[in-house]
């Protein structure tokens, strides 16, 4: 196979906000990741395996270019002290462990500090997602990949004809694409139906992806995902967990003050985010982004809590980006648009939505500084953890906040 990753770019907007956090304020922690795969039938042979460690050597090989670092620089949130720091970093073949002991057949940890290996995980799950749909389907590769652009031109024409209305909508699928060239395809496909205004009521907004967003002149979006909540309100033991939301926000707010407004509300639920997301945080943030749970429920408690604290709540924005389709998209858009600004980050049923399923892939922090980390999400089957002491630890301490003893 040709090398996969060929710019440090090619990941998440939100790796460099985090990013910038880890380096600036928790050099020293110290984290484990791993990955999972979601897919109860799908198992990675030892071709496959050997690939991805290929793979992965190769992206270590990978140095930004001048362009690249210019283009990040021209972000105004990011610092030149962080791009300095940048211009330096490269991945560490020795923080990687790659081998077949796992049920899927294939495992796959990081381990070092949070602040070099915090971007591993976007090119890492790109690279597993393309080795195997190579391999498993490789006589009908090219078939899989036309099932996609087909797809994404019939999701075009039903934003069009109104039969989807999504309102303000990115895609968010590089960790879970089919391949790059796909990718860029479709992503360039609803850009210019988006400029010939051919989407109907709805606007393609941008994409989560650094390097497609800068050579596109797209929008690139993000802010922050569960890592940072796990790693700094679970990783140091003189931190009560259960305030996690708190801390993040504070360290947010003290970094970038009221740009990347977007908070995730559900690493140790929803409900337990609301604790801290008082008059302050309500309205430094611009919004709030749903990850797990059922949508309309979620929706209708954060337009509940904006009221309750006196804010406006048609003056926030509600982002949705767990496990969407354009289908289910409408059904939340048309729910809420009155109400509240709707944005949307869809991924997978974006850029491999085709006629084989898709993997369910991730990769998750696990420890930190040595101690289990663990994500508790609003959705059952959602949670991340290997520790099952320190989950029932946490879900106490959640407990102890919320008033059930």
């Amino acid at each position: 196979m040709e090398q996969i990753i060929t710019s440090f770019l090619d990941t998440d907007l939100y790796k460099f906000s985090m990013g910038q956090l880890a380096m600036r304020m928790y050099g020293d922690a110290n984290v484990e990741w791993k990955f999972v795969c979601r897919n109860k039938d799908v198992r990675f042979t030892p071709e496959m395996v050997e690939e991805i460690k290929r793979q992965i050597a190769l992206y270590c090989q990978v140095q930004f270019k001048k362009e690249e670092l210019d283009y990040l620089a021209s972000i105004k949130w990011l610092d030149k002290g962080y791009i300095s720091f940048l211009a330096v970093w490269h991945p560490m073949l020795e923080h990687f462990i790659i081998n077949t002991d796992a049920e899927c057949g294939l495992n796959i940890r990081t381990v070092g500090p949070w602040f070099l290996t915090i971007y591993y995980e976007i090119p890492v799950l790109s690279i597993v997602n393309n080795v195997y749909f190579a391999y498993q389907y490789k006589d009908r590769y090219q078939e899989i990949a036309d099932s996609a652009i087909e797809r994404a031109k019939g999701k075009i024409e039903s934003l069009a004809s109104g039969k989807f209305e999504i309102g303000a909508f990115s895609e968010f699928g590089t960790r879970r694409r089919f391949n790059k060239g796909t990718q860029e395809q479709i992503i360039r496909m609803f850009k210019e139906a988006n400029e010939a205004g051919k989407l109907g009521g709805s606007i393609f907004s941008g994409t989560s992806n650094v390097e497609i967003a800068m050579k596109e002149g797209l929008t690139a979006i993000g802010t922050m995902a569960h890592e940072v909540f796990m790693v700094t309100g679970q990783g140091y033991p003189e931190r009560n967990p259960a305030y996690s939301n708190k801390f993040v926000m504070d360290d947010w707010h003290e970094l970038y003050g009221v740009q990347l407004g977007i908070a995730l509300t559900d690493c140790i639920t929803t409900d337990c985010f609301l604790l801290d997301f008082d008059v302050k945080n309500a309205t430094l943030f611009s919004g709030v982004r749903n990850d797990s749970g059922d949508p309309i429920e979620w929706g209708e408690k954060m337009i509940a809590h904006y009221k309750k604290l006196g804010i406006d709540p048609a003056k926030k924005t509600l982002l949705f980006s767990d496990s969407l389709d354009f289908e289910r998209a409408t059904k939340i858009y048309r729910h809420f648009k009155d109400r509240t600004k709707v944005a949307f980050g869809i991924g997978t049923f974006l850029v491999n939505d085709t006629c084989v399923e898709p993997l369910n892939i991730v990769m998750k922090t696990v420890k930190a500084n040595g101690i289990p980390v663990v994500k508790i999400s609003d959705s059952p089957g959602k949670g991340i953890g290997e520790n099952k002491q320190y989950e029932e630890y946490l879900q106490r301490a959640i407990n102890w906040r919320l008033g059930k003893y």
